[in-house]
C-alpha cells in the first residue's frame, strides 16, 4: 500500500453502504435518504470495473462521492478485491489518494484478451 493523504469522509452514524448486486452497484444511504451509488461490473477474472459514481444533486459537492468511494474501496480491500477503474471520478480519486492504488489490478484486463 502506498502512503499519502487520507480522504476525509462523512462520519455520520446513520450512513450505510448497501450492496445492490441486482443493479450492479453499491448504494449510499443516510437513514432512509438515498445519497448516491457507485456502479460496478464484476469481470470474469474476479476484478471489478468501477464504472461510474453518481450522487443525488442535493448532496453534490459535499464530499459524499468521496465517502462512497472510500467505503467501497475499504470493503474491497478487506475482501481482497482488485479493481479496474473506468470512472473518471475514481481515476481522479486514485490520483488524490495514492494509498488506494494497491487496489488496481496489475494483471491483463480480461476484456482485452482474444
Amino acid at each position: 500500500m502506498t502512503t499519502g493523504p487520507t480522504p476525509s469522509i462523512h462520519e455520520s452514524p446513520t450512513l450505510e453502504l448497501r450492496a445492490n448486486p441486482d443493479l450492479g452497484r453499491y448504494d449510499l444511504w443516510d437513514g432512509q435518504q438515498f445519497i448516491g451509488f457507485l456502479g460496478v461490473e464484476v469481470l470474469e477474472d474476479g476484478t471489478v470495473d468501477v464504472q461510474h459514481t453518481i450522487v443525488a444533486e442535493a448532496f453534490g459537492r459535499q464530499g459524499y462521492a468521496r465517502t462512497l468511494v472510500t467505503f467501497v474501496f475499504d470493503q474491497f480491500r478487506e475482501q481482497g478485491v482488485k479493481i479496474r477503474p473506468t470512472c473518471t471520478y475514481v481515476l481522479d480519486y486514485l490520483e488524490r489518494f495514492p494509498s488506494y492504488r494497491d487496489l488496481v489490478a496489475e494483471t491483463p484486463d480480461p476484456r482485452n484478451q482474444e
